[in-house]
């Protein structure tokens, strides 16, 4: 029960369409209705305007030609007065009835009895008659053809569609306009049984289709007016169709607009919504890229700026704290091998140290000189043994800093080298042989440094060069520089582990075996060392020489004559 009543969050597109539904659809279409109703009203309205205009019209016609003819015939009569015999009244009465438009005869009635039979014989004829009283009794009767009669009753409403009538108050039709049997007889069984004179009414039980009666005393007519279906129809629902079809103009309008600004809206939040889906995954170099039209709000611009310049920030940061990782990575395993060596490397002197001291300290034996000399020679190697490392491991701060100090001098080579042979462990006693001439330059360098320098690559030559073999020295000047090549036989080093030789605590033999001693700081502290006094080392490793250590130093120019 409770899964049936979950809520569920829409999407912006479906909220868009609820939004639209209740703010445009029911409101346009209550407003249609309402529009609808008020213009049927209207029309409704005016045509029953239109319908007690057109029965006053026509009364007005019928009174204009009742009036005109019977002051027509009152003039007549008056001319009569002076006309001596009735025949001459007669034939001046011919001639003057040609002049009378659609007038077909005007004759002298001489009592009332032959002037109902008139009107009688018209009304059947289908023809309408007009009188007025002569001074003798008589009357003067002027005949008009019905047809005439309705041409001038109906001129001004040729092309009203109207259905009018024109009858004697007794409901003999005299006139009519769109003529129908059918209608006409409805429209008589509507009128009321008491009626109004002398004034429009509407009457009949269809509010859509007016009818209207205009009953007159004087002359003794009464005048229907009937608005048809067809005429109804055309107002009503001309207007109802104007109406949809400008409320389906406006809404297709409304939803087309919104439907387009819905799309862009939609797309670029989709782009959001992929950057943040970028973000969260780890891909930080994903930068958001709008489709920007005149339907792009300026806030939805405003956070994909905001997130764009944010991924760039969180990239930066990103890189500075893989960095950061790598450099604590470096040092927490320059921190491992530091210990490592020292509890590899400090140990055994430190070892040997103790052990002979207390052996010399002893009082409980005798130890001849020979004994003694040794032990005191044994104490002093160890100790130089670490007073090396100690400098080795206290060089690396300044060489990593690039705050590593030289007092370069001229020095000589071979003296260098005899220096570094004397202070170096070669456990093997391998034969170490300088190929330096004895006029070679002298070198311009530090000499403590220089020493440093070529102790750590005759012991490391001296340590890995295979059993009976020589460590050998050659030296050839090139240019303004002297270069120095340290070479022995071993197995050939790969390419790969010779450029990682540079590196702090990197050994060519096994961690774990450890079958040579040693620190592993010897070439990055000779690299170090001859680049502060501006020299170069390059390492190389062939089946020929096995491994080359090649160091090019500045020569003294002041000592060569060379200005």
């Amino acid at each position: 029960m409770v899964e049936l009543f979950k809520f569920k969050r829409l999407k912006i597109v479906e909220q868009i369409a609820i939004v639209l539904f209740f703010s445009v659809l029911i409101p346009m279409t209550i407003s249609a209705f309402v529009i609808n109703n008020i213009n049927q009203q209207a029309v409704r309205h005016q045509l029953r305007e239109a319908a007690v205009l057109i029965a006053s019209m026509v009364s007005d016609e019928t009174d204009f030609f009742a009036t005109t003819v019977t002051n027509n015939l009152n003039q007549l009569v008056f001319s009569l007065d002076y006309i001596p015999t009735y025949k001459q009244k007669q034939v001046y009465l011919s001639e003057v009835a040609k002049n009378f438009v659609d007038c077909e005869s005007i004759k002298i009635i001489k009592n009332k009895d032959e002037l109902d039979k008139l009107y009688k014989d018209n009304r059947a004829n289908g023809k309408t008659t007009l009188h007025v009283s002569m001074k003798n009794g008589s009357y003067l009767v002027a005949t008009y053809r019905l047809e005439n009669l309705k041409e001038e009753l109906f001129r001004s409403l040729k092309d009203d569609k109207r259905q009018i009538y024109v009858m004697t108050n007794d409901g003999t039709l005299i006139a009519a306009h769109n003529y129908t049997e059918d209608v006409f007889k409805d429209s008589i069984s509507l009128l009321p049984e008491k009626m109004q004179y002398d004034t429009p009414v509407i009457f009949g039980d269809v509010k859509n289709q007016p009818l209207v009666y205009f009953r007159k005393a004087d002359p003794q007519i009464t005048i229907i007016v009937n608005t048809t279906e067809r005429i109804t129809k055309k107002a009503i629902l001309n207007g109802r169709y104007k109406i949809i079809v400008c409320s389906l103009a406006a809404f297709f309008t409304i939803i087309f607009v919104s439907a387009l600004y819905t799309y862009y809206l939609y797309i670029n939040i989709r782009q959001l919504f992929k950057g943040i889906i970028a973000i969260s995954k780890g891909n930080y170099d994903r930068q958001i890229r709008l489709l920007t039209t005149a339907f792009t709000p300026h806030e939805i611009v405003f956070l994909a700026f905001e997130f764009n310049r944010m991924a760039s920030e969180i990239r930066k940061s990103y890189i500075q704290l893989k960095k950061n990782n790598k450099e604590l990575k470096q040092l927490n395993e320059f921190r491992s091998n530091l210990i490592d060596t020292v509890s590899h490397e400090l140990r055994t002197p430190l070892t040997s140290i103790q052990g002979y001291t207390t052996r010399l300290m002893r009082q409980d034996i005798v130890i001849d000189e020979e004994t003694k000399q040794k032990s005191l020679r044994i104490i002093k190697e160890q100790s130089e043994r670490l007073k090396r490392l100690i400098e080795d491991l206290l060089t690396i701060p300044d060489i990593e800093g690039m705050r590593l100090r030289t007092t370069c001098e001229s020095v000589w080579l071979p003296e260098i080298l005899e220096e570094s042979k004397v202070l170096i462990k070669n456990k093997d006693h391998k034969e170490i042989i300088f190929n330096i001439p004895e006029d070679f330059p002298q070198l311009w360098a530090d000499k403590d440094r220089l020493i440093q320098v070529f102790v750590n690559l005759l012991e490391n030559a001296a340590k890995y060069a295979l059993p009976d073999t020589k460590i050998v020295v050659d030296s050839y000047v090139k240019g303004d520089d002297a270069v120095i090549l340290v070479k022995n036989d071993c197995e050939v080093i790969p390419e790969k582990k010779l450029k990682q030789l540079f590196g702090k605590f990197v050994r060519l033999d096994d961690n774990t075996t450890r079958t040579t001693r040693g620190t592993g700081l010897g070439l990055f502290i000779v690299k170090g060392l001859i680049e502060a006094m501006n020299g170069k080392i390059k390492l190389s490793s062939t089946e020929e020489c096995g491994f080359c250590v090649e160091v090019t130093l500045q020569l003294d120019m002041s000592k060569t004559g060379v200005s």
